[in-house]
């Protein structure tokens, strides 16, 4: 199993409008997405964290090239963001 975890730095009276792109595309991503497993929000003081189970971290690297990434789910978050996303992909061993 892998894990993407993109770490949104994102004011805290626009995290609403962040969990609904959150909550429009995690069907999509579920139905469509290669080896996507799962995807979870992560809510702190400091930050907004999105978790994404894959099968493998090819399914990973895949979903950050695909439309659904870079097209609706980076274009809805752009007007959001304070900063450039952290992006990570972590293997489970």
């Amino acid at each position: 199993m892998a894990y993407l975890q993109i770490t949104l730095r994102v004011d805290p009276a626009d995290r609403v409008a962040a969990a609904d792109v959150y909550a429009r595309y995690k069907s999509p991503f579920l139905d469509a997405i290669s080896g996507a497993i799962s995807k979870e929000l992560l809510v702190r003081d400091e930050d907004v964290q999105v978790l994404h189970g894959f099968q493998s971290v090819a399914d990973a690297q895949a979903y950050l090239e695909s439309d659904l990434f870079s097209r609706d789910v980076t274009g809805g978050l752009a007007p959001l963001l304070k900063a450039a996303p952290e992006v990570r992909v972590h293997d489970s061993i």
